[in-house]
């Protein structure tokens, strides 16, 4: 038989912030979203990616020498760059060459025990805190069939499970999901649709539609707000969000809302990777803007909590 595989692009070990307690946070690639805050483009899209620090380039050659795939080459005035137009095969043999650590290989594929083997590592630390284990991503449910092998195998070893979850995805493949998850991490990151459209490239009719039905069936959702200034900070957006959400607020499966702040913490992986960062300006939310969305949720009787990453 053979074992489901899964495309990661990180595993980070003793997270706090996507769920309770002490998790394992296991970063799937593939994202249907194009967020212009992203502070992971390097899991947008399924494939390896090559990340290119050009301060620390010597320009040796190296890497051009090893590379099968031509991704390195010279230029006529002796600077390596890097053709985007290439495939890279995620070889890294270029990342071995590299004495100057100027490359960086993203991506990885793992079988399903491989990852479980790097999930119980940290078992101690789930038993004493109550934690577990977060997909995350990317998006995790880019990978449907890997993830739910997953979330399965690590129900049935007694790990917590959560996703964090952007929730663009067939309904059939949440139904699929959702009985292995003991928390999904809801992102709502726009209740306009159109502007949801502008802002991360799709609408957002199903992702509410697949929040409302996990929410009905009784399946335990956190919502994540990420917060931008003059994005989706305003009264009528967060009403919007309240209304939606008032018929679940003394449910036991609704935990609350999270306020995610926006952050520069991903900007320089858009010049490693030789990309434009979209978002311009600073969107960043002062503590007085944060205090009085926080409030203005607290007054309807919800958990809110800000989330400084």
């Amino acid at each position: 038989m053979i074992e489901r595989k899964a495309q990661i692009f990180n595993v980070q070990k003793y997270n706090m912030h996507d769920g309770p307690g002490v998790r394992t946070l296991v970063f799937f690639q593939g994202c249907p979203l194009r967020c212009e805050w992203c502070s992971n483009p390097e899991g947008q899209y399924k494939k390896f990616q090559v990340l290119f620090k050009k301060d620390q380039c010597i320009n040796c050659g190296a890497c051009v020498s090893v590379c099968p795939a031509g991704v390195h080459k010279i230029a006529a005035a002796g600077k390596h760059f890097i053709d985007r137009d290439a495939e890279c095969i995620g070889c890294r043999k270029c990342e071995h060459a590299c004495l100057q650590s100027a490359l960086a290989i993203v991506g990885e594929t793992k079988t399903i025990s491989e990852l479980v083997e790097i999930i119980e590592e940290d078992r101690p630390f789930y038993e004493t805190s109550g934690g577990g284990v977060t997909l995350g991503g990317g998006e995790v449910l880019s990978q449907p069939v890997a993830a739910a092998s997953l979330l399965q195998t690590c129900k049935q070893r007694g790990i917590n499970t959560a996703i964090e979850t952007c929730g663009y995805a067939r309904p059939e493949v949440i139904e699929k999901v959702a009985p292995f998850v003991d928390l999904f991490l809801f992102d709502v990151k726009h209740m306009n649709s159109e502007r949801h459209r502008e802002i991360t490239g799709v609408r957002n009719e199903m992702i509410l539609q697949n929040l409302i039905w996990l929410l009905d069936n009784r399946y335990n959702v956190k919502i994540r707000m990420p917060m931008l200034k003059g994005v989706n900070d305003g009264e009528e957006e967060i009403l919007q969000l309240v209304e939606l959400l008032k018929p679940y607020k003394d449910l036991k499966n609704f935990k609350g809302v999270d306020l995610l702040p926006y952050h520069k913490m991903g900007v320089n992986k858009y010049t490693q990777l030789g990309w434009e960062y979209p978002v311009e300006g600073d969107p960043k939310l002062s503590n007085a803007d944060l205090e009085r969305i926080e409030q203005a949720i607290t007054k309807y009787n919800f958990p809110v909590s800000v989330v400084r990453h």
